[in-house]
């Protein structure tokens, strides 16, 4: 069973400054059995880290609508009994399962504040200007806080499927972005800015080898990257090739919109 002291030493052995802020995304489940459960794993972060931040998203606030901007990867109408469904977004709402139970664990703590995106809300703890910079129009910008203050990613027995930074990455290449409407008190809310599909992120590590550090830890490995450097490099590759990173899928809405996109692009 691993314990607070052996994912803390783990974690020590990145070598990040303390002072540079952290945008974590967690497989607790990937760790095995830890003694303490999900809370142990965020007092590690928190201990070893003075800031920290993570996704806290919100999909079951989304509607679909019956009509909307065209070639936005939804089909309109369709949402019928998932809109039944939709829950009001209120600040203390979970985050999504899909976020881990950190995520979660995080948003719970005393000492975090979250953003209020009605589906792309972050939180953190001793990141208030990161948290507070995120708007309804710009989404993640949150992502570019922490570049400016020299943040780093860390993937703790996740890939880079949930690796959220990358969206922001394809936003500065000028890839496509959607529009997505959610279920607020205020009534339903229209939220640009809405991200991709990440099914195919995982392809983008070959290219970050050189700037990736690891570290096991039971039977998980710990991924840390720098934030600025994975953008960049990100971005570059998506210029030089605006198919690059898109799933395989062929019925992946949002990754053929994008393919769309950019095959409209050219033919101007």
């Amino acid at each position: 069973m691993t314990n607070f002291r052996e994912l803390v030493t783990a974690l020590r052995k990145l070598e990040i400054d303390r002072s540079r802020p952290v945008i974590a995304h967690v497989s607790m489940s990937s760790f095995g059995a830890v003694r303490g459960g999900a809370d142990t794993l965020l007092g590690a972060l928190t201990s070893v880290f003075s800031a920290l931040v993570m996704p806290t998203f919100t999909y079951q606030t989304m509607l679909i609508p019956g009509d909307g901007p065209p070639h936005n990867a939804l089909v309109y109408g369709s949402g019928k009994d998932a809109n039944r469904m939709a829950e009001f977004f209120t600040p203390e709402m979970p985050a999504d399962r899909l976020m881990g139970v950190v995520a979660e664990a995080l948003r719970n703590h005393p000492r975090a504040i979250r953003s209020s995106h009605p589906i792309l809300s972050f939180a953190g703890i001793n990141a208030e200007a990161v948290i507070r910079s995120q708007t309804l129009v710009e989404p993640l910008d949150p992502i570019r806080e922490l570049m400016e203050a020299r943040g780093w990613v860390l993937l703790l027995g996740v890939d880079h499927t949930v690796n959220t930074s990358i969206h922001y990455a394809e936003r500065l290449a000028g890839r496509k972005q959607f529009v997505r409407w959610a279920l607020t008190t205020e009534g339903v809310q229209e939220c640009p800015g809405f991200p991709g599909c990440s099914n195919g992120f995982q392809s983008l590590a070959p290219h970050l080898e050189k700037i990736t550090q690891r570290v096991s830890v039971g039977p998980a490995i710990i991924q840390a990257i720098p934030l600025s450097q994975m953008v960049e490099i990100t971005r570059a590759l998506i210029v030089a090739n605006p198919m690059a990173l898109l799933c395989d899928r062929s019925d992946c809405e949002r990754c053929q919109a994008v393919q769309d996109d950019v095959m409209k692009i050219d033919e101007i």
